[in-house]
């Protein structure tokens, strides 16, 4: 059985919403004996992002109310899925910095060998969503982690998101959230890294 931390920076919702999905579809697997669904903290303070014009209402009644994530979270996880909305073509500031504080990690090597898979939204069609999703999946291999990837291997991506990992066109002025199709394909990585991981997860000793 796997521990997996779903995490996931969000400021609308609209990312929250893929990473919901990804945890349902590794909870339903029954192959994890824990999902951990967690925010990655903004920057700026939760009270300045309540506050904001656009996105503030939706921060509070869609982001806030999850647990925020910890550098220890990732050292707990067997397996780590990150999401992260397209910045410029990236994973926000946000995200980064959260990897950057998980240096320590890096340098002991506690994340190699454990499972990494990545999600990302983007507001336009081709705003950089999967290379965002590469941009989390570059530094996941610098942790030396073992890269899951969706691939074709579900109708479903032939039919939404992308075979590096989900994505979806979400958020943006228009509040654009993923459809059910777009939720389907995340479920779909969900369950896949939980089978994988619990795989590649030793058993425990019996008693």
């Amino acid at each position: 059985m796997a521990k997996i931390a779903v995490i996931a920076h969000s400021l609308a919702g609209s990312n929250m919403s893929l990473a919901n999905a990804v945890a349902e579809g590794a909870a339903k697997t029954g192959q994890a004996d824990d999902v951990r669904l967690l925010r990655i903290p903004d920057i700026r303070s939760d009270e300045e992002l309540a506050q904001a014009p656009y996105t503030g209402a939706l921060f509070t009644e869609r982001v806030s109310p999850h647990p925020v994530a910890t550098v220890d979270d990732l050292a707990w996880a067997d397996a780590v899925i990150l999401g992260s909305g397209t910045r410029f073509g990236g994973m926000s500031a946000s995200t980064r910095h959260f990897l950057e504080n998980a240096s320590g990690l890096w340098m002991s090597g506690a994340l190699q060998g454990k499972v990494g898979a990545a999600f990302s939204t983007a507001s336009s069609p081709h705003g950089g969503m999967e290379q965002t999703v590469h941009d989390l999946l570059t530094a996941m291999m610098h942790f030396g982690m073992l890269i899951v990837s969706p691939g074709y291997a579900d109708p479903v991506q032939f039919r939404a998101s992308s075979p590096y990992g989900a994505v979806a066109q979400a958020g943006g002025p228009e509040g654009l959230m993923p459809t059910e199709t777009d939720l389907e394909a995340a479920r779909f990585l969900g369950g896949l890294v939980a089978r994988t991981t619990a795989r590649l997860t030793p058993a425990e000793p019996a008693v």
